[in-house]
């Protein structure tokens, strides 16, 4: 479970409700006006025609925007933000490394039966076309093109709620240019300016949430976890490559710690370069 992601969400609720609901003591006023929570400010934050104007027109853009088989793995995303798959470059590396140290002493071959109780299918199937003798060249370009096919496909994902972030707010203006003609309309009428006015500036509010608190944030999360998975897979294609290409376990495991960021290297700090010693 990603506790932050959790957290983060209940925090932001948690600091709009209390924007909403707080009253400071002002003194100025007779009588003087306490300190405290009036709750009932909640009730004016909510109105239908405004949350319809804003929800409705979000999830109206989106359909126009995306086919269905996008909104269906919206729960699939959820999954993905919330508990996600870990991906620990570390591991691979290592396991790159024992399959590279096994192929270099029992050759290739040898490879087939540990590659079956390999859990990722990525690295169990690119290890194969090497056993398998495919060719270089065409190695490489199928694990490139499985690379590209991840992130395009990633980035349309992204999209859905890059693109409902940018409705949101839209939605909201549309609902205040809304209330703000009824208003404009209904001058003569004191009973109709109220529900014209929540209409007008609700919806902003409603819209504004929307994108900064719940779309933006999916989207960004989904990019870290997006990222994460790309640096493992990239760790694959280029590990199954140096081994195809018979490279040293040694110099595969330092190619590959290259790939990773420092803060995910051991310790915690990027390699240094040994020194050179100075001569006697």
């Amino acid at each position: 479970m990603d506790l932050m992601s959790v957290i983060g969400w209940l925090l932001g609720i948690v600091m709009i409700i209390f924007g909403i609901v707080f009253q400071k003591a002002d003194p100025t006023t007779t009588p003087p006006t306490p300190m405290g929570f009036i709750w009932g400010n909640l009730g004016n934050f909510f109105d239908a025609p405004s949350l319809a104007v804003v929800l409705g027109g979000v999830i109206a853009g989106l359909m126009v925007s995306f086919p269905i088989s996008i909104f269906t793995k919206v729960p699939k995303h959820m999954k993905i933000m919330f508990m996600p798959t870990k991906y620990n470059p570390r591991d691979y590396i290592d396991q790159i490394v024992g399959l590279a140290t096994e192929a270099r002493v029992n050759g290739l071959l040898s490879l087939e039966g540990k590659l079956n109780e390999t859990k990722d299918e990525f690295l169990k199937n690119s290890m194969m076309l090497v056993v398998d003798a495919v060719e270089p060249e065409k190695v490489k370009i199928l694990l490139e093109t499985e690379l590209d096919y991840l992130d395009e496909r990633h980035a349309q994902d992204r999209a859905f709620y890059d693109k409902a972030a940018a409705y949101g707010p839209a939605f909201g203006m549309i609902g205040t240019l809304m209330g703000l003609v009824n208003l404009l309309k209904q001058l003569s009428d004191p009973d109709a300016i109220a529900p014209a006015m929540a209409l007008a500036l609700v919806t902003t509010f409603y819209g504004s949430v929307l994108a900064n608190l719940i779309f933006t944030p999916i989207s960004n999360k989904l990019k870290v976890r997006h990222e994460e998975e790309y640096l493992c897979k990239m760790i694959v294609a280029e590990g199954v490559q140096a081994i195809q290409a018979g490279d040293n376990p040694r110099f595969i495991e330092e190619k590959l710690n290259q790939l990773v960021p420092g803060f995910l290297t051991k310790g915690g700090k990027e390699g240094k370069a040994p020194k050179e010693k100075k001569g006697k």
